[in-house]
């Protein structure tokens, strides 16, 4: 039996369709990687998993249980965590612990037991008394996770987890979500940050409620991609990045820093055109060299107009 089954699941919000007849599978103790852009039905998606929204047609079994007929059994089978950390900032460390214990009916040696394993996961042991809204971001996300996970939940949702937090919490944060990984807890995660989903075992793609993409990183830019993608270091990315898009060798393109990337035409590989295209524009080209995709360039590639989405 698969950890999470998805079938057929749809919401509507009068003649809206937020989510669009989406079917999937989640293998249990996988990191499974839910992207899109904002409005694409990620959110909504998640509410429904959690027991929180009733499907408008179709069902989805989170742990075993119907999210239509059995949302209160599945509501005590996770565990949720957003992007607003789901703490209490005017309580304390420990108050928030024993909060989130309470509710799941946590007591007695159990209580102990896991309340010390949160202090441990947060770097909080010794400042249970400090006040949680006074806390570091990175701090505070660990500990956001700890009351998310303090039962022991098989599965558990992260809704945008590392938003707003500085590059090195993120990637702590990332070796504490595959440690649960490998204890056998399945997580579904959605984010922002594209090179995160390179952690994720599988990945779907999600657009105006609709799935256009499904596979692990290596999978979605080898299916996805068919023509080389390039990164071009200049000056001026804005005014080159209008001049390439004039050309029909030039399938997407996009600004990453100060630099370009272009997904280019199956079979096409003319450096010194691209090149001379722009100097004769006077743009000083400072490199020009193949490189292997990343996510976001699958992302524009199927989010552009040639696909219709």
């Amino acid at each position: 039996m698969h950890s999470i089954e998805v079938k057929n699941l749809t919401k509507k919000f009068g003649d809206f369709v937020s989510v669009d007849n989406i079917s999937f599978n989640v293998e249990q103790g996988e990191i499974f990687g839910f992207l899109g852009a904002n409005g694409a039905g990620k959110s909504t998606t998640i509410k429904m998993l959690c027991g929180i929204l009733n499907p408008s047609d179709g069902d989805a079994f989170v742990g075993g249980y119907s999210v239509k007929k059995e949302p209160d059994l599945v509501k005590k089978s996770i565990g949720y965590m957003s992007q607003r950390f789901s703490l209490y900032n005017d309580l304390t460390v420990i108050e928030n612990i024993e909060f989130f214990g309470g509710v799941y009916g946590l007591k007695g040696k159990e209580y102990t037991e896991r309340k010390n394993w949160v202090l441990d996961i947060s770097y909080l042991k010794g400042k249970e008394n400090t006040l949680t809204g006074s806390l570091p971001g990175g701090v505070k996300q660990r500990l956001a996770l700890g009351t998310a996970v303090i039962h022991k939940p098989g599965i558990i949702f992260l809704d945008e987890p590392t938003s707003g937090v500085d590059p090195i919490s993120r990637r702590n944060f990332w070796e504490l979500i595959n440690q649960l990984s490998e204890e056998g807890v399945t997580v579904f995660v959605t984010t922002h940050y594209l090179e995160e989903a390179e952690f994720c075992n599988n990945i779907i793609l999600i657009n105006a409620g609709k799935l256009i993409a499904e596979g692990n990183s290596t999978e979605l830019k080898q299916n996805y991609l068919e023509g080389e993608v390039w990164e071009i270091q200049t000056d001026n990315p804005v005014d080159a990045l209008d001049i390439l898009n004039k050309e029909n060798y030039v399938i997407e393109s996009s600004i990453f820093g100060n630099n370009i990337h272009i997904s280019l035409a199956k079979n096409f590989a003319d450096k010194g055109k691209i090149n001379e295209i722009l100097k004769q524009n006077n743009i000083e080209v400072k490199s020009i060299e193949k490189i292997e995709p990343t996510l976001e360039d699958v992302f524009i590639h199927l989010l552009s107009d040639k696909y219709n989405v």
